[in-house]
């Protein structure tokens, strides 16, 4: 009796393999890719991150219409068909930024209800990042947000830099939260003359381990700065003004609880040499710059010749052009997670890095289920 053998021709079997689609860098096609890029911003400022992403990746910006009705009231309109792909939205938070929050979360929806396969946000910024932790009779609205997005339809979330990483816990999806630190390395490397003779500053010490970080990797030394400037924005913050006073009382008073003293923080000193050095400050986003011009006037009676400050995101917020440009920083670099092209032309101490090819590369490996451990190389947890 003949053996009979499992197994087909060469030709044959190759003919019941699936053809397996290639995707390039800049050579991804959107009409068989099963994905779409759309920008989630009314305003045309907002957009730009948007618009280079999608050049990098090759592939055209979704068609879709944003906008605020009369009664300020946000409309979000799809114009083309979304069903079983995926579906990548960038956000950009300008200054207003709950109606950037309500333009992400409309178009997350109307996405969710056209039958698309994953929506994913793409939020360099992810803003109400500092109101992550209780304070007093607050509330943790980081959390709040996160519970909005998940409600929304967003299965994912592509950041960069969250002001704590403890935030990706607060999301029933997962969190890749990028580092823009990389980019802000080489800029040091390429665009500060004389570099070497550079120390990396902490300006709290919560900002000691992402400045051990930066100066392990540029092998330079590290000061940390301690204390604060009078009238921080962190006095009524901090409960160092509880307990409250006592008041008198009748009957049974309780337990008897130690005297708890108020917190007192001295003035801001320097733990480091920084005489004849390039200060470099690093830090995730600068708003408010009161506390950065205060540590800057100190590095200088230090000794410092030059000062710098690196950031992720420069929201720059109320005066602080005006207050850079009448400081003794010499330059400011930061990153375009957040639209701030006036403030660019309030002053010009104020430099770009662009980091939309990594946010483009996160999208490619996601949509196309690789690795992202690529580009968390050479990254330190702290980092």
């Amino acid at each position: 009796m003949p053996i009979r053998r499992f197994g087909g021709h060469k030709s044959l079997v190759s003919q019941s393999q699936p053809k397996k689609l290639s995707y390039g860098y800049t050579k991804m096609n959107i009409s068989r890719g099963g994905y779409r890029v759309f920008s989630a911003n009314s305003t045309p400022a907002c957009s730009e991150l948007a618009k280079k992403i999608t050049e990098r990746l090759g592939v055209e910006l979704g068609r879709s219409v944003v906008y605020q009705e009369t009664n300020t009231e946000t409309r979000v309109d799809v114009k083309e068909s979304v069903r079983g792909q995926d579906i990548f939205i960038i956000q950009t938070i300008p200054r207003d930024v709950n109606t950037a929050i309500m333009e992400l979360l409309v178009m997350a929806y109307a996405l969710k209800t056209s039958c698309a396969k994953n929506i994913v946000g793409v939020i360099p910024y992810f803003p109400y990042s500092k109101q992550c932790k209780m304070r007093k009779r607050g509330s943790i609205v980081c959390k709040l947000l996160a519970s909005m997005l998940a409600k929304a339809g967003l299965t994912h979330i592509i950041t960069m830099d969250l002001h704590q990483k403890e935030i990706q816990g607060f999301f029933s999806f997962p969190v890749d939260n990028l580092r823009a630190s990389p980019f802000l390395i080489q800029y040091i490397q390429e665009e500060i003359p004389n570099y070497r003779n550079a120390v990396i500053v902490a300006k709290s010490p919560s900002a000691a381990k992402r400045a051990q970080s930066y100066a392990e990797r540029l092998r330079l030394g590290l000061a940390v700065m301690h204390g604060e400037a009078h009238h921080s924005e962190s006095d009524m913050a901090d409960g160092r003004h509880s307990p409250p006073l006592a008041r008198a009382t009748t009957g049974h008073t309780g337990l008897e609880l130690p005297l708890m003293m108020a917190k007192e923080k001295p003035p801001i000193t320097v733990v480091g040499d920084v005489g004849g050095r390039i200060a470099i400050i690093v830090d995730d986003i600068i708003d408010d710059v009161e506390d950065f011009v205060a540590a800057a006037e100190i590095l200088k009676e230090r000794g410092a010749y030059k000062i710098y400050i690196m950031a992720t995101h420069g929201l720059l917020s109320a005066e602080a052009p005006r207050l850079i440009e009448e400081s003794a920083i010499d330059e400011v670099v930061v990153t375009n997670t957040v639209p701030h092209e006036v403030q660019k032309l309030q002053c010009p101490k104020i430099k770009t890095v662009d980091v939309s090819m990594i946010l483009a590369e996160a999208i490619r490996r996601i949509h196309n289920g690789e690795s992202m451990a690529y580009l968390f190389r050479n990254i330190a947890m702290d980092d």
